[in-house]
């Protein structure tokens, strides 16, 4: 039995490897689509978005 640890040990190394190199790779493959995304859609205008203003009557935030 202890004959067939190291092909085990080997194989598993084996498979770690392929499993990090394919964990990379959709890494990748995410960041690169979301990045894209991000860099299509419109800048939002601060300025432009109203300003909430707490109403002393019923204590909530109103836009201004």
């Amino acid at each position: 039995m202890p004959i067939a640890v190291p092909p085990l040990m080997v194989l598993a190394a084996l498979g770690a490897v392929v499993i990090g190199r394919w964990a990379v790779r959709e890494y990748r493959r995410i960041n690169t689509e979301l990045d894209a995304r991000k860099m299509a859609r419109e800048p939002v205008d601060r300025w432009r978005l109203p300003t909430l203003r707490r109403d002393p009557v019923s204590g909530e935030y109103r836009p201004r």
